[in-house]
């Protein structure tokens, strides 16, 4: 029986699920469940999966209800210990799913396992090498737009990007699923940061090896949804995931981060769209509820801290 369920979110990818299903048709082991997503597509995603890909599910959405609402759905419908989450727009090479079922079954700690992910374009360059958080409310991905020949060895990182991931499917569900009030940015991070709180951990695997085109269901790397989703979500993320006094201790260095953001942006004529997110990430801080704090975690707390500041270090130097 298949161990694993490849879920797949889609919304209008038509141009791109060719590529990512028949690479994933041709895997080496583990047997695979592949799972589609369909976010209410019309642009014919459905017919070309009825029509040429019978072995692939398919549940097809009224409506778009985002990444996470898409892979929630997913991660539901799986009958299998462990899901790989993989974005539309990605080509996996044949030993991908092998290599990251391996790496998560190798201990029992390990809440997710990210591939390597390099540029669909140039194919030397890394896209993602694990993703970070820093003190500085930011989240940034690990080796970006550079030489992927230097990414070789698995390693700790504070999340995996869920566009080419497994997890375990009880520890997804033991930390509540993937938060769709994010939609769509940031939400693995989330996720991430939701484990290492109970005490797992997360890791890069480089021999798990995905190439991705980036950017296809929402456009350029900047845009105004994505600005100010982002700006929202960074804001949320970090309100709802620390206690009291660890937001404090950051807050010096979370305002520092927003203005570096509004200048950054504004000089790319997005800065409105930044100052809409922001506010509307401090609307939905009061709208909701934070996570509920247990003495019995300050270690966890701690650790995780002193990650944020000695990623906040990484952020500006090479590594």
């Amino acid at each position: 029986m298949a161990e694993v369920t490849v879920v797949i979110p889609n919304y209008n990818g038509m141009a791109y699920l060719e590529t990512c299903l028949d690479a994933l048709l041709v895997q080496t082991q583990p047997e695979l469940r592949l799972l589609v997503v369909d976010n209410g597509s019309a642009d014919g995603s459905l017919a070309l999966l009825r029509e040429r890909y019978s072995q692939v599910e398919v549940l097809a959405l009224d409506k778009n209800y985002g990444f996470c609402g898409a892979v929630n759905r997913g991660i539901r419908a799986a009958k299998t210990p462990y899901v790989i989450l993989l974005n539309n727009d990605t080509q996996a090479e044949p030993e991908f799913a092998r290599e990251l079922l391996s790496a998560i079954k190798s201990d029992e700690r390990i809440f997710s396992c990210q591939a390597k992910m390099l540029d669909y374009y140039r194919r030397d360059k890394m896209d993602d090498g694990g993703d970070f958080y820093c003190a500085l409310g930011w989240a940034f991905a690990r080796g970006k737009g550079r030489e992927e020949s230097r990414y070789g060895k698995q390693d700790r990182i504070f999340a995996s990007c869920a566009g080419a991931a497994i997890y375990r499917k009880d520890l997804v569900e033991k930390a509540g699923g993937f938060d769709e009030l994010h939609f769509a940015y940031l939400e693995d991070v989330d996720l991430g940061y939701r484990g290492r709180l109970m005490g797992y951990v997360n890791y890069f695997v480089p021999t798990a090896r995905v190439y991705h085109m980036g950017s296809a269901t929402t456009g350029s790397m900047h845009n105004e949804f994505k600005v100010r989703l982002s700006a929202r979500n960074s804001l949320y993320l970090a309100y709802k995931n620390m206690p009291l006094w660890q937001l404090l201790l950051n807050s010096p260095l979370l305002f520092a981060g927003i203005a570096l953001k509004f200048i950054f942006f504004s000089r790319k004529h997005l800065g409105k769209e930044y100052r809409q997110g922001i506010s509307q990430g401090f609307a939905l801080c009061r709208r909701e509820h934070k996570r509920i704090y247990r003495r019995g975690n300050f270690r966890n707390c701690w650790k995780i801290q002193l990650e944020l500041w000695a990623n906040t270090l990484r952020r500006f130097i090479k590594f």
